[in-house]
């Protein structure tokens, strides 16, 4: 069940970031740079709950 909540919290948190990317006032090439570096930093935190890494 730990790797539920843990892989649950994950998901919000990445979620919450990447909306708070949104609000940022800078141009959207910017914005986009950091959705994709949020996206991946996510992906690999997730790997890292499913026992990949």
């Amino acid at each position: 069940m730990s790797p539920l909540i843990g892989i649950l919290i994950t998901v919000l948190v990445i979620f919450l970031v990447l909306y708070l990317v949104g609000m940022l006032p800078v141009d959207g090439r910017a914005k986009q740079i950091i959705r994709i570096i949020v996206i991946i930093i996510g992906i690999i935190s997730l790997l890292k709950y499913l026992a990949v890494f």
